[in-house]
């Protein structure tokens, strides 16, 4: 049987994956990396009430939606009689920076809220709005009408017409009683101190912030409490080696990947790396421009989501960003993309012998 070494790594530049409609809502459960965790797996900071109380509330809200569901249980036939809205608050808004555990949180909530898989949905905010764009917003609704909770990690604030689509369909899926949890980051201009604010995002969802409830997290990246600093870039060698001997690993040149991912849809960002074991990245260098930034965002999201481990040489990661993207208003998806690369090429360090 042939080994790692007689078969050669894969590409990324290489993949020009495919992803049917049907994909799509079938992944819209918490990512492999949040596959198994629970409140009772999250580590609270202990100078940090907020986080113990988080717990907390979001293991009532889950607890609170036991039950039928809140339109009378099942999924409602286009003819029946639309459901009351409900009064009470039924969302919560996690209120924090970057790291300090969101999304462990909102998976948790998921995992925990009494209901069949098939009654729950977890998503980015692209990935819903991608599901939008390929099932319409009319079958979307009635694809996620009946369900008991939607979890949606990392509202995009930053796109006006985007949230404002997703918007009118959160506004018809309360309206059908769905309960709804979400995280997200922040407006583009907004430079407060890594925390994301409740009040842009009650505003920018308009009508519906009646039915959220914001709950704080406070605390400092949890990626970089407590553990050593990301490892230094490798040798272009020493990648190439490694990516050779670690059955299912990937190697491309970061220029050449950054050109291919303008041509993939960042909805299929995920499927480029399906069956990948480790990416293995060649002359790593700052990124050029904002576009081709915010793609690497997507990228690197997807990579943390799917735990795979990114073996690099070139410039550290957190050089990857110009002064000038790291004081704008996407801020903080950079430096999430930095603290998430961070963290995978520390876990990349392994496959380097040495």
């Amino acid at each position: 049987m042939a080994g790692p070494a007689d078969v050669g790594p894969q590409a990324l530049c290489a993949r020009e994956p495919r992803v049917p409609a049907e994909r799509l809502v079938a992944e819209m459960v918490p990512p492999p990396r949040f596959d198994s965790v629970r409140f009772d797996t999250y580590n609270p900071d202990p100078g940090q009430p907020s986080q113990s109380e988080a717990v907390t509330v979001l293991s009532g809200f889950a607890a609170g939606l036991g039950g039928a569901h809140a339109s009378g249980g099942g999924k409602r036939r286009w003819f029946a009689k639309k459901a009351p809205v409900p009064t009470a608050p039924r969302g919560v808004y996690l209120d924090g920076g970057y790291g300090v555990g969101k999304t462990h949180l909102l998976a948790s909530l998921w995992h925990a809220t009494p209901a069949e898989p098939a009654l729950k949905a977890f998503g980015t905010f692209v990935e819903l709005t991608n599901l939008v764009g390929a099932l319409g917003f009319q079958q979307t609704v009635q694809t996620l009408g009946g369900h008991r909770l939607l979890c949606i990690d990392e509202f995009e604030l930053d796109d006006p017409g985007d949230t404002v689509l997703v918007s009118s369909l959160l506004s018809r899926l309360v309206e059908q009683g769905v309960a709804l949890a979400a995280t997200s980051n922040t407006l583009p201009g907004k430079l407060g101190e890594g925390r994301f604010a409740a009040a842009d995002f009650l505003r920018e969802i308009q009508g519906l912030s009646a039915h959220f409830r914001p709950l704080r997290i406070d605390g400092q990246d949890y990626r970089h409490r407590g553990l050593p600093e990301a490892p230094a870039p490798f040798s272009d060698e020493q990648v190439a080696k490694a990516a050779y001997a670690t059955a299912g690993a990937s190697l491309d040149d970061f220029p050449g990947l950054l050109e291919h991912l303008a041509r993939v849809h960042p909805s299929r960002y995920g499927a480029l790396t399906d069956g990948i074991s480790a990416v293995c990245l060649t002359d790593v260098g700052p990124v050029p421009d904002q576009s081709t930034a915010l793609r690497l965002v997507v990228l690197a999201d997807r990579l943390y989501d799917r735990e795979i481990p990114v073996l690099a040489s070139g410039v550290p990661f957190d050089k990857l960003f110009s002064e000038e993207m790291l004081n704008g208003g996407y801020r903080k998806k950079y430096f999430r993309a930095i603290s998430r690369l961070t963290a995978l090429a520390r876990d990349a360090k392994p496959l380097v012998s040495q």
